[in-house]
């Protein structure tokens, strides 16, 4: 019997996974042999199999735009009591007149996971024989690629990490083996079937979206905006069809599958980091996820029913 905890993307949103993951390790004692992230589910997965949700919250509660990027191309201002992003139309072009490919920079996030992944802390994953994952897109090659802390050396995990954080064209492109790298989620936002092949029985995955589309978006002002909701539009798209195949590959090994979406929409852009939203995302995942285990146990009335229906019950 192997569990794993599968981690999607979403930036800023991963706040909200801390917190459902927290209420899942601490309060139900779940205890994962497999942890798989993408993007800012990468960020989590090496603090989670550790069991350091502290220092994790810690993190993800005090982080913002100067944490994540070193030359940042979004400009946020307040109109009529609302965030609007635009764009920092000098940042991008200095980013340009120095050769880089893309709009903005995110260096200060390779630090931010070297300061806070020690090489105490690979060592101590490897050696309790968890299997941590983190999902990168080879764009050169066109593949989906998975990173095992086992097949890695520590400054590689650490590179591997930050590839799949990089929502490039906004943040940095990892250069490495002859090969360009980008955020794991353009070709793996919930790596449902990967936790499925590495051998797991049982997986809770936490998306770092809702369940369905709640509103429609504002039509794009200018070309920054229209790429950065193509690229939502596209993602969105990528996240159903992991789920599906994932939803798939498990029925057919009779694998047991939880789900925890966003109930509600937390953001329109997800690279934007307000440590106070963050923290009020974090205690909203810790109360969703406790709210949905207390209305599973609320439906049915455990000494009415034989073990066996409790059990066929709580798989459902």
């Amino acid at each position: 019997m192997k569990k794993a905890l599968v981690i999607s993307g979403g930036g800023s949103k991963g706040a909200f996974g801390g917190g459902v993951a927290q209420y899942l390790m601490k309060n139900e004692q779940k205890d994962y042999d497999i942890f798989i992230g993408t993007s800012t589910g990468s960020l989590m997965v090496s603090h989670l199999a550790l069991g350091k949700l502290d220092s994790l919250k810690k993190i993800y509660t005090n982080v913002n735009q100067k944490t994540i990027f070193s030359n940042n191309p979004f400009k946020i201002k307040k109109v009529a009591g609302e965030k609007v992003v635009s764009i920092r139309h000098l940042n991008t072009l200095w980013n340009f007149l120095n050769g880089r490919k893309t709009f903005g920079e995110s260096k200060n996030l390779r630090n931010l996971i070297k300061n806070n992944i020690s090489e105490e802390m690979y060592h101590e994953i490897r050696a309790n024989n968890k299997e941590v994952v983190v999902t990168v897109s080879n764009l050169t090659k066109n593949q989906i690629e998975y990173k095992s802390i086992k097949d890695c050396n520590y400054g590689d995990f650490c590179d591997w990490i930050w590839g799949s954080c990089n929502y490039v064209p906004f943040m940095s492109l990892l250069e490495k083996d002859n090969c360009q790298y980008a955020d794991g989620g353009f070709g793996s936002l919930v790596p449902i079937r990967e936790a499925i092949l590495r051998g797991a029985t049982e997986i809770d995955a936490i998306i770092l979206e809702t369940e369905v589309t709640q509103f429609n978006k504002l039509p794009a002002k200018n070309p920054f905006s229209l790429l950065f909701d193509v690229f939502e539009f596209m993602l969105r798209h990528v996240e159903s069809h992991n789920i599906t195949i994932g939803k798939l590959a498990a029925n057919n090994k009779n694998i047991k599958l939880n789900l925890y979406y966003t109930p509600t929409v937390l953001t329109t852009n997800s690279l934007v980091f307000d440590k106070v939203l963050m923290r009020k995302w974090w205690k909203s995942g810790y109360k969703y996820a406790k709210s949905k285990r207390e209305k599973l146990m609320s439906e049915f009335r455990p000494d009415a029913l034989t073990d066996q229906e409790i059990e066929e019950f709580a798989e459902k």
